[in-house]
């Protein structure tokens, strides 16, 4: 049985647990969709909301210094946390979209051109997929994906048989799946497609709150995250690129903070990282960040990644047991996603009488359309996603929920 020594410490860090749902206990496995937030982040932005809440950087005042202190602290805790060399490679974002975003449109729109290709996998979210497609559509380059075998797994073959056939520019993959789990070994990819002369883009959404990461280990040139799904707020992400690939590219908004002087004769731009974030920032989005990896770090990131690998196992073990129910992405490296279809019964159905039962999940694509064809699964899956403070007890009432909702639907 999966251990739940970890959640019996934590779960009162999570005010949102105690609730009900139509007069059910919630049970909420649809984390991979966005965590839920411990009481240090809530409370991290409101005192900051109610004490000392000012614009950064530029003002001489002491309310001004404070804010600009814990948001640039939270920025500093985002670079310790995922190795990287210096805090100023770190892009403050809207979310790893909108990192994705940036890379494309900045590094992109200076280095692609008619006839390039930017390679990504066939387990992308459309995150990873749709900023390449709009960018190469703009400059006459193509993307083309890596296959992915029936278990979950990247098809390795396809990959180096695809560097060498396209010789890309770019190199985009998920370090975890957002819907079947997969963990790629991100590392051999990235010395990979490094030998075959391409850049490389790891999206971290899925691994940042279930995985140690270091991006000097790894040896890509830029990852991208997300908070929300780390037990932070929703609306701030980052991006880190190497120092040298950020310094050559343009930015890719104009306003403020983003200058070092303007005049109507010409502008020159600011250093990293405020060359890439125009505008008043998530102020209280980067300051909250910061608490949820200290919290995160508090617990141990090795023992949530221990636990929730547990869960995996006891949640196959007891879906498994249901007629008709068939795991997709049975990848042996997994992080806490579990998906499933039941033939000849639409997930958003069992879905829907699972949540009446107060079980939170998510069915449909999962922003993975592609993959979703590539498997035959025209409907999606229904998902179930844990964190950190995910019990046993929880996979139980979700297993027998679902029982429920199958013998109702056929």
């Amino acid at each position: 049985m999966a251990n739940s020594s970890l959640p019996d410490r934590i779960r009162r860090d999570f005010p949102i647990l105690e609730r009900e749902v139509h007069g059910k206990p919630l049970v909420y496995l649809d984390n991979a969709a966005s965590a839920q937030k411990p009481l240090a982040v809530i409370e991290g932005q409101r005192e900051y909301l109610s004490n000392y809440h000012a614009n950064i950087h530029r003002g001489a005042h002491q309310l001004a210094q404070l804010a600009t202190e814990a948001f640039e602290g939270g920025r500093r805790k985002v670079a310790e946390h995922i190795g990287a060399p210096n805090a100023a490679e770190v892009i403050f974002t809207a979310g790893s979209t909108d990192a994705v975003n940036l890379v494309a449109q900045s590094w992109g729109r200076a280095n692609l051109s008619q006839g390039d290709v930017v390679l990504v996998t066939r387990m992308e979210h459309h995150a990873n997929i749709v900023p390449w497609q709009m960018i190469c559509e703009a400059v006459g380059a193509k993307v083309e994906p890596v296959n992915v075998h029936e278990d979950g797994t990247l098809d390795l073959g396809d990959f180096h048989a695809a560097l060498e056939r396209f010789s890309p520019k770019m190199v985009a993959f998920v370090h975890a799946s957002n819907t079947l789990g997969t963990i790629n070994p991100v590392a051999d990819l990235c010395r990979a497609a490094s030998d075959a002369g391409a850049l490389t883009l790891v999206d971290g959404s899925q691994a940042l709150p279930h995985l140690t990461i270091d991006v000097k280990a790894i040896g890509c040139d830029f990852y991208v995250a997300t908070a929300h799904k780390a037990y932070g707020p929703t609306g701030i992400g980052f991006l880190w690129g190497r120092r040298a690939i950020l310094e050559a590219m343009p930015p890719w908004r104009g306003g403020g903070e983003m200058i070092q002087s303007v005049s109507f004769d010409g502008t020159t731009y600011n250093t990293l990282p405020h060359k890439f974030e125009a505008g008043t920032p998530h102020i209280s989005g980067g300051i909250a960040f910061g608490l949820a990896i200290d919290w995160m770090r508090g617990v141990g990131v090795e023992t949530i990644a221990a636990h929730e690998r547990s869960l995996v196992a006891y949640a196959h073990n007891a879906l498994e047991t249901l007629k008709g129910v068939r795991i997709i992405g049975t990848a042996p490296e997994k992080v806490g996603v579990v998906s499933l279809v039941v033939d000849g019964i639409h997930p958003y159905d069992l879905g829907t009488l699972m949540d009446g039962q107060g079980v939170a999940v998510r069915t449909g694509h999962h922003c993975t359309e592609p993959l979703m064809h590539h498997l035959g699964l025209e409907s999606g899956t229904l998902r179930m996603s844990f964190a950190a403070y995910t019990t046993p007890r929880e996979i139980d009432v979700a297993a027998a929920a679902l029982a429920r909702a199958l013998a109702m639907l056929r």
